[in-house]
């Protein structure tokens, strides 16, 4: 299948210390890649470059096999909080990018009835839970319609019960708006629940320690003993990048 996004990160460095070296990654269309490593390997410099906030790096990045710099509306960007605007409603935040009257935009009603937020157009983001929030943000990065959607430790400051319901929600938008999804985390489940495929980031800077294909059919079990073995090579890996 033809990558959708090539990814060369030839070298990229914080002062002295590099954090990215000889890394190439493709991303096809429609599947979750997940990042997994230690701390400081990378990967939210990574999401960082993908996004176009970040041009200080050596290398290139290709959509559709054309060159990508800057900031780009096709790709979108959620982080570990929600980053909500408190003196704004949720449609306001939702709708930011359009400015004043944004909110009215039948887009909004539409996601906000898609994430399970239906009725709290009007609340303030004070009023919201961590799960809910979180829920806003992801129609935010949906409103845009993006094509490729990158995520960096989204459900961590959640509960865990939470945190599965928006695993689901973004399993389901993933297909129901035909999303690309680089999703950054630290739990070896999530990536396995999640992902295509997992790509695993060195503490040394240097090309990806592993890959890793998830086979297993949608939708997936949570406890999936035909995974245990693919699991345990993971952590196994990871212990021996001495990341856990």
């Amino acid at each position: 299948m033809t990558a959708l996004l090539d990814i060369t990160v030839n070298d990229k460095s914080w002062g002295a210390r590099r954090v990215l070296h000889k890394l190439q990654l493709q991303l096809r269309r429609g599947e979750i890649v997940s990042l997994i490593g230690a701390s400081g390997c990378g990967k939210s410099s990574l999401l960082s470059i993908v996004a176009g906030l970040d041009a200080d790096f050596r290398g290139s990045l290709r959509l559709d096999g054309k060159p990508l710099a800057g900031v780009h509306a096709d790709i979108g960007l959620i982080f570990q909080e929600p980053r909500l605007f408190p003196w704004l409603t949720v449609a306001q935040n939702i709708a930011f990018g359009l400015g004043a009257g944004g909110e009215h935009d039948p887009k909004v009603a539409q996601l906000l009835a898609e994430v399970g937020l239906h009725g709290m157009a009007n609340s303030l983001p004070k009023q919201l839970s961590g799960g809910q929030a979180q829920r806003v943000a992801i129609a935010r990065g949906l409103f845009g319609q993006p094509r490729i959607m990158l995520l960096d430790e989204p459900f961590s400051a959640v509960d865990a019960f939470t945190r599965m319901k928006l695993q689901d929600l973004l399993a389901d938008v993933t297909v129901r708006h035909g999303l690309t999804v680089l999703l950054v985390t630290h739990d070896i489940d999530e990536a396995l629940y999640l992902s295509d495929r997992i790509v695993m980031l060195d503490t040394r800077a240097g090309p990806p320690r592993a890959h890793y294909d998830v086979t297993a059919p949608r939708p997936r079990s949570r406890t999936p003993a035909t995974q245990a073995a693919l699991k345990d090579a993971i952590l196994g890996e990871l212990h021996a990048a001495h990341a856990i």
